[in-house]
């Protein structure tokens, strides 16, 4: 049996694991749904249909799955769906989708998301994210696994940041940033590859090599940037990181792409 404070109320159709833990003054609503080893350590809101994987830990005031900030939501039944092992700090905001955006907000596993960073609606983050105090993301952002975000930074609505890429703090980022990508500042500009984070995921230094010297290439003063991207695709084609950063400036895209010395 779930294990729930006196004080905590679960509503009567909240589905909950047995080893699911509810402190002092929680709310769990109607279309929750906690899976095994949920902690929710005390006064958190869990809302709307919401679904939290196992061993997630969810801190004091923290509300997850409240109604999305668009002019447009209706009231219509939308979802939030997080992934497990994720730490989720005080005063976190995670919103559910809306139904122009596909219905679903979806956050992955193994995350850290620290004291007031905020997921809007529509989002769909990775695995191994970082998201530092009140980092915010607007709504339809795409954040890659093992993203780290910097305090205080913002994500434009609709902008993609590649995998292992790295935002700095107080950084509003409104262009797409590409994967292994460092960013920071006002407004924000690419200013490398996150080297460090590279090596701490344990790329091996032929990868890194590769990485180092199809970014010179890529945005060097030659050219154009499609002709550069061209060359990029075919001097690199036998490097998957470098392939992964050549298709994901190629995607179809809302925003445009974060460049250096912007």
């Amino acid at each position: 049996m779930p294990d729930i404070h006196p004080t905590a109320l679960v509503a009567p159709g909240a589905r909950l694991a047995d080893s699911v833990s509810v402190g002092p003054y929680c709310i769990v609503g109607e279309g929750s749904v906690l899976g095994e080893g949920v902690r929710l350590v005390s006064h958190v809101v869990i809302d709307g249909l919401t679904e939290i994987g196992q061993d997630t830990v969810v801190h004091p005031f923290a509300v997850l799955g409240g109604e999305p900030q668009h002019l447009g939501h209706k009231g219509e039944p939308t979802r939030l769906v997080i992934g497990a092992r994720n730490q989720i700090r005080e005063h976190v905001t995670f919103h559910t989708g809306t139904v122009a955006g596909g219905g679903v907000t979806r956050v992955g596993s193994d995350g850290l998301f620290m004291v007031a960073s905020h997921v809007a609606h529509d989002c769909i983050v990775g695995d191994h994210v970082v998201m530092a105090n009140n980092a915010t993301l607007a709504g339809h952002v795409q954040i890659g696994d093992h993203v780290f975000m910097g305090g205080l930074c913002a994500v434009h609505q609709w902008t993609r940041v590649g995998r292992q890429s790295f935002i700095g703090g107080l950084c509003p980022v409104t262009k797409d940033v590409i994967p292994f990508g460092s960013v920071w500042g006002n407004p924000a500009s690419l200013e490398g590859l996150n080297l460090v984070g590279l090596k701490r995921r344990g790329l091996a230094r032929e990868t890194i090599n590769d990485l180092r010297s199809a970014y010179r290439l890529l945005f060097a003063d030659e050219g154009t940037l499609q002709e550069r991207l061209e060359d990029v695709g075919r001097l690199f084609a036998a490097s998957p990181e470098v392939s992964e950063i050549v298709d994901f400036i190629r995607a179809d895209a809302s925003r445009p792409l974060c460049l250096p010395g912007e």
